[in-house]
């Protein structure tokens, strides 16, 4: 039986409490599963939060005794990128970070925590960013699937046949092929770690809580019962006029999910946490905004529920 917990982004305490609510116990740097279980984690257990060295001590030593299991994010995948010289960009990084460009600045503030707690170019970075190219970008385990930010078989298969998958870690071949723009391999990895999203019309943008711009918006492609944009978009409160008169986009996929119950993060709800629909759920409740940490404790169940879900941190 599995625990599945969201996005953590460094906030350790609140990983902690929810480990002991959970009836996780201490065991050396991480923790031993009440018996018969095991927590999985959906990624993003870096940026922003305070305590990302402890997240990651406690997540990888419950990784190493078989306590848990960990899929990797957008945030670990960036992590890579910006320790990755770009072969054809000598001085710069595949995530670039080196210059003055809108897009440097931001990756820079957007990572800079991490950096700041682990130290840039220091053995120990060298080394959380080896063990972040061992994580897998999807897993199927039998009675559910997970991914970061949404499932999608023929991303999943794309994926697997270029060799990337579960036991597989991302070789330097295959991390420049996912940084290919417009490849399909980009393509996949960008669905299953970033989601679905719908570039905007120019002059128009999304602003996050941390103030960049993003010319794209999220999209809930898993809600097959919607027949208009605001029903999947995933705008802030107050910046819905960025996604007004715009339509769905061509060849939304509207089928109704089927097969095992698929469990995301990503995409920072607000609110009473609560599942999507009784196939999934999505557990990533804002943790590093001042929301819950959310896991949901699933004991085999072929449909989900709201009463599984368990949260700290409010």
């Amino acid at each position: 039986m599995y625990d599945i917990i969201g996005d953590i982004h460094g906030e350790d305490l609140k990983l902690e409490d929810l480990l002991h609510h959970l009836g996780y116990v201490p065991a050396g740097s991480g923790y031993k599963a009440p018996s018969g279980r095991q927590a999985v984690f959906l990624g993003d257990l870096v940026d922003r939060g305070n305590g990302q060295r402890r997240v990651l001590d406690i997540v990888r030593a419950m990784v190493d005794d078989g306590q848990a299991l960990c899929i990797m994010g957008n945030h670990e995948f960036n992590a890579i990128g910006y320790a990755t010289e770009d072969p054809s960009n000598p001085g710069e990084f595949l995530r670039p970070n080196r210059g003055d460009s809108e897009k440097s600045r931001k990756n820079r503030k957007q990572h800079g925590a991490f950096i700041s707690q682990i130290g840039e170019g220091s053995p120990e970075h060298a080394a959380w960013i080896a063990w972040f190219r061992q994580l897998p970008p999807y897993m199927d385990l039998g009675g559910i699937r997970v991914a970061h930010a949404c499932w999608d078989d023929a991303a999943v298969n794309t994926l697997a046949n270029a060799g990337w998958s579960p036991g597989k870690p991302l070789d330097d071949t295959l991390l420049l092929a996912t940084h290919q723009k417009g490849s399909d391999l980009e393509q996949a990895r960008k669905l299953l770690t970033s989601g679905m999203e719908l570039a905007l019309p120019e002059g128009r943008y999304i602003q996050d809580k941390e103030g960049h711009r993003h010319y794209e918006v999220r999209l809930a492609n898993w809600r097959d019962w919607a027949s208009a944009l605001h029903e999947v978009a995933l705008v802030p409160s107050g910046q819905e006029e960025q996604i007004h008169g715009l339509a769905l986009p061509e060849g939304f996929n509207r089928t109704p999910i089927t097969g095992t119950p698929i469990f995301i993060g990503h995409h920072w709800f607000k609110g009473q946490p609560k599942i999507e629909s009784g196939k999934l759920a999505c557990l990533d409740w804002s943790a590093a905004a001042g929301g819950p940490l959310v896991a949901y404790r699933w004991d085999g169940e072929e449909v989900l529920s709201d009463d599984k879900l368990v949260w700290e941190g409010v």
